[in-house]
């Protein structure tokens, strides 16, 4: 299997982009539904992105170990896929909440957003994901890789510029309610269109589910794959800065700088469309086996532009900033993708993304805004947010995020050394 098909290929565009800008909804828009109809309160995030964080990731490490054992992803990205966008519209009936006492409210978009979270993890972590895989091999994930980076890029321009223009007209569940609606008519329509990998064969462990499931936590199993769980650390730690500024850069835009959705959606796709073209060239890199040369030239990008963000006010230097931290962000996720997928045990593919969505998803997105709320608490600026008063961002919000993510470079070198033994 040398190549992947045409029609493949139009199932990974419209499968991953539906589900990259039902994801962006979720760690832009939610929160920025705290903010407006909720409280303008950091916590609240900080607890919504932690939960769902942890949900998702159980999900998928259990998905992808039934998927498998059964041999399929199909049934799981089709009942996935529908079922999360139904609960995407649900979760903007929240807001019919009463807002006193305030907990109430809080801990129901807590759990609004885990229940929308599982059934996203259902569809596209466990599902979409390990297909992806099955369906490449190590001739062309570098592609592959690329396609999947520029995906949650195309979907935070998509979310930035369209959902902002939506939201100013329609509100937030008329919005919520829309894109549900989107996603479950792709779910259905992966019912009818996708094939499974016809070399994908069920993989059973013959000790039953759960010694299969906890297999993976046998210490015989990173010892075997050291380098793969050192791309595992180097991705951690690279998405703990990333969660530092991102779930609250719409805020900042939006209640720090004073730029409307429209106008901050233009700054951030802007600078995100340019910084995506850089993916080409970093395919051919990534396929010659240049990983930490990428990744390298990535975070210096990356840590240049969180700093332009937080230096100035000034249009220019927004839109070069934004750009340099996407260029981190596309090319550091473009990276490890294809570094992961080329080093998965062929049979235990769906087991190794869900042990990938715990260094990708579950500990950046406890850390990363568990780090962040007590900075924009501390040092934020206090501002009134549709007539309540709160703690939004600061620059130094970017700056922390900034010093964070260099500290990728230590794991990055352990794994170039593991690679090369």
């Amino acid at each position: 299997m040398k190549n992947i098909s045409r029609k493949n290929w139009l199932l990974i565009w419209i499968l991953g982009m539906t589900g990259q800008i039902c994801w962006n909804i979720e760690n832009s828009w939610f929160n920025n539904f705290v903010y407006d109809k909720i409280a303008p309160d950091p916590a609240i995030v900080s607890w919504m992105v932690g939960v769902s964080a942890v949900v998702s990731t159980f999900c998928a490490f259990l998905v992808g170990i039934w998927g498998d054992r059964a041999g399929r992803r199909k049934p799981f990205i089709c009942v996935g896929y529908v079922l999360w966008g139904l609960f995407t519209f649900l979760f903007g009936a929240t807001e019919m909440i009463p807002k006193n006492p305030l907990f109430i409210a809080a801990a129901a978009v807590v759990l609004a957003d885990a229940v929308m979270s599982f059934f996203g993890s259902v569809g596209n972590d466990g599902g979409f994901s390990p297909w992806t895989t099955d369906i490449s091999n190590d001739q062309n994930r570098g592609k592959l890789g690329g396609a999947l980076a520029v995906m949650p890029v195309f979907a935070t321009i998509f979310g930035a510029v369209v959902s902002g223009i939506l939201i100013e007209k329609l509100d937030f569940f008329a919005f919520f309610g829309l894109m549900g609606g989107l996603v479950a008519l792709v779910g259905i329509f992966s019912l009818f269109t996708l094939e499974d990998s016809p070399t994908l064969a069920p993989r059973r462990d013959e000790k039953g589910f759960l010694h299969q499931f906890l297999s993976v936590f046998n210490w015989n199993t990173v010892r075997e794959n050291q380098e793969l769980f050192w791309v595992f650390i180097v991705m951690t730690v690279y998405f703990i800065g990333f969660n530092v500024y991102f779930p609250y850069i719409t805020i900042y835009f939006v209640n720090y700088l004073g730029y409307d959705y429209g106008m901050t959606g233009i700054i951030q796709g802007a600078g995100l469309l340019a910084a995506s073209l850089l993916t080409i060239p970093a395919a051919r890199l990534i396929d010659r086996g240049k990983m930490a040369s990428v990744i390298l030239g990535a975070l210096f990008c990356n840590t240049a532009g969180l700093v332009l963000v937080s230096i100035s006010q000034l249009l220019p230097v927004l839109l070069a900033g934004v750009f340099g931290a996407g260029i981190g962000y596309i090319l550091v996720l473009q990276t490890l993708t294809a570094w992961m997928k080329n080093l998965y045990p062929e049979e235990q593919r769906g087991q190794f993304e869900g042990i990938k969505q715990i260094f990708f998803v579950c500990i950046p997105m406890i850390a990363g805004p568990a780090i962040a709320a007590p900075v924009i608490n501390h040092l934020g600026v206090e501002r009134e947010v549709n007539g309540v008063m709160g703690m939004v961002p600061a620059p130094s919000l970017f700056l922390i995020s900034a010093l964070l993510t260099l500290l990728t470079l230590i794991p990055l070198v352990i794994a170039v050394r593991k690679k090369s033994q």
